[in-house]
């Protein structure tokens, strides 16, 4: 499924992947408080959390970005044909991404950045393609931006991996078919910038990973955020102290949570992050120490 955004003179499309109710929120949040499902049930279900199963809706999904003379696609899902076990629910997926891209308005030759927010497996998979047998760049006029520090510490947790580690494991595979292909054609990003005239300010918001990274666009008729995985849904909107199991340095990942969620209620801005749940972006009110989701704000940018 692809849908498409106009906010101001910018098109904003969702390329989606995958979505449904993918894991369980007790394992995902080591701090997840059951009671949120029925404080919150008026619209957590059931684009948020399925009744039946007790499990967290979520999307895998990209961003293209147009605005006219710059295309922008952010994080790149997991991609076809790799292998991803023991995720079985991952491994050699067959899915019509590409083709929604297409139907996006793009063609893989006609974009100018990918943006990978951090390398987690499900950020960086369409940045290769299997062609002959061999991994080759999806993008292949593309500057692949990421942080330095991002790609530092993978190299240096791949060295020192734990073979118990099934998360670093299913990593290091990623790395080898979606990071390494496309290291020739990498910017490795070091502070807050500018994107070459685009209206985008790239921004270091670590917490998740080290290098972890978001977009700001500001080329609008309101800022826009692209975030990654600062929150993966939005519970941790309403307890910003939740991390996921995935969150690598989790007091920094809370500061940056808050900070960003604060920035955005000051703004106005609008928060599209990789994984929530239809309608996938929302705007931000601060409540005393919670953050509250305003599901409108999608509405109006149709």
């Amino acid at each position: 499924m692809t849908q498409h955004y106009q906010i101001g003179d910018v098109r904003v499309s969702r390329i989606e992947e995958l979505m449904g109710p993918m894991f369980d929120p007790v394992r995902f949040f080591p701090s997840f408080d059951p009671s949120l499902f029925d404080q919150h049930a008026s619209w957590l279900y059931p684009n948020h959390a399925e009744r039946e199963s007790g499990r967290i809706v979520a999307s895998m999904h990209s961003w293209l970005i147009d605005t006219g003379t710059t295309k922008i696609l952010v994080d790149t899902c997991l991609g076809n044909h790799k292998d991803r076990q023991p995720y079985r629910d991952w491994d050699h997926l067959d899915t019509p991404w590409l083709s929604r891209l297409h139907a996006a308005g793009a063609r893989p030759e006609d974009i100018d950045y990918v943006l990978c927010t951090h390398l987690h497996v499900d950020h960086v998979g369409w940045n290769t393609q299997l062609k002959d047998g061999s991994w080759v760049p999806t993008f292949p006029n593309a500057r692949y931006l990421f942080c330095q520090a991002e790609l530092d510490h993978l190299v240096a947790e791949l060295a020192n991996l734990d073979e118990e580690d099934t998360f670093g494991q299913v990593n290091a595979k990623t790395f080898e078919d979606s990071i390494k292909p496309i290291l020739s054609q990498a910017e490795l990003i070091d502070h807050d910038q500018a994107l070459a005239d685009s209206g985008a300010e790239l921004m270091l918001t670590p917490g998740h990973t080290p290098g972890s990274m978001s977009l700001r666009l500001s080329c609008t008729d309101k800022p826009v955020y692209f975030t990654g995985d600062v929150c993966h849904h939005p519970l941790q909107m309403l307890v910003p102290e939740m991390n996921s199991a995935y969150c690598q340095q989790p007091d920094v990942a809370i500061a940056t949570r808050r900070s960003l969620l604060s920035r955005c209620e000051q703004e106005g801005a609008l928060l599209l992050p990789a994984h929530f749940g239809p309608p996938h972006g929302c705007q931000v009110r601060e409540e005393e120490a919670s953050f509250i989701p305003l599901w409108k704000a999608m509405e109006r940018a149709n």
